[in-house]
């Protein structure tokens, strides 16, 4: 899906745009490295959650299994800038779990597309879901966005938060509350 070339085309006229002498020493392989740095950071769109939730393991007990500060990288679509953080996420097994690197590889593919946070958490929880068949999932996404740090209103170290929950998590506050009194320890 990620065309090298289109990519070096268009770094090529952002470097035009900028005013910048694409034959400078410094930026003669620029195109080159943006597009295979590009084909790396979206290599989500390449990637299914489905693949990587697919192993399951039998489990007698369904208690809450949570993976916390799962560090991630992500690319804002509005501005096309880094934004960073870490992902929380709980889930109430149905009779079954999944290898504890498959959440961190669930949080990867949703992080490596342009994306905003907030979609982001819930393609993460649905994916569970939709896939584990748990009783419930919480995910909760802290990150400093770039655009906000370095651009615009130029807030470096703010953290945009945001939190999903789905199944036996919508109404039960209890739960929520151990989750979150968890992932802040």
């Amino acid at each position: 899906m990620i065309n090298e070339d289109k990519i070096k085309q268009g770094v090529e006229l952002i470097l035009e745009g900028i005013g910048e002498d694409l034959e400078r020493e410094g930026l003669k392989d620029t195109p080159d490295r943006i597009a295979r740095m590009y084909k790396e950071i979206m290599a989500g769109y390449d990637d299914s959650a489905k693949t990587h939730l697919s192993k399951r393991f039998h489990v007698d007990n369904n208690e809450m299994v949570i993976e916390k500060d799962i560090v991630f990288y992500s690319m804002c679509e509005h501005h096309m800038m880094p934004f960073f953080g870490k992902a929380h996420i709980a889930y109430i097994p149905n009779g079954e779990v999944v290898g504890i690197s498959k959440l961190a590889r669930t949080v990867e593919v949703y992080a490596k597309r342009l994306q905003i946070q907030e979609r982001m958490t819930s393609q993460i929880a649905d994916a569970l879901m939709d896939e584990l068949k748990c009783k419930g999932v919480m995910v909760m996404l802290e990150a400093e966005h770039l655009c906000v740090s370095m651009r615009g209103i130029k807030k470096p170290g703010s953290q945009t938060v945001s939190f999903v929950c789905r199944g036996v998590f919508e109404d039960n506050q209890k739960m929520q509350e151990k989750f979150l009194q968890i992932v802040k320890r």
